[in-house]
């Protein structure tokens, strides 16, 4: 199997930033059909999350075969979010063990 790179934007149904970046995620995942985008909302899937913990909205986790290379804020604008993603190429490494934990979730639930 090739790698998977897992691109995860965290938000909140009642952000309005959120509501706002949400079409340009979608137009990102279009252009983008090698890698799998995800859309979650952290008080639906608080399971999910575990114990990370969001404060700044939209947040963006990129992570290759379940390990993370980017996690941090964005700014709602389409160069930040390729920004972020050119960070995650640069085999960057995220060491929180929490969003190490979510990312294997995640990927973990791509699996099945």
């Amino acid at each position: 199997m090739s790698a998977t790179r897992l691109v995860a934007c965290l938000c909140a149904e009642w952000c309005g930033v959120c509501r706002e970046v949400r079409p340009l995620f979608d137009r990102l995942a279009q252009m983008h059909p090698g890698l799998r985008f995800e859309w979650i909302d952290i008080e639906d899937e608080s399971e999910l999350m575990g114990d990370v913990d969001v404060e700044t909205f939209p947040t963006l986790l990129v992570a290759d075969d379940g390990e993370p290379s980017f996690f941090g804020p964005v700014l709602p604008r389409a160069e930040a979010f390729s920004a972020a993603l050119r960070s995650a190429a640069a085999g960057a490494h995220v060491a929180d063990e929490a969003v190490a934990a979510l990312a294997r979730r995640l990927h973990s639930r791509a699996e099945r």
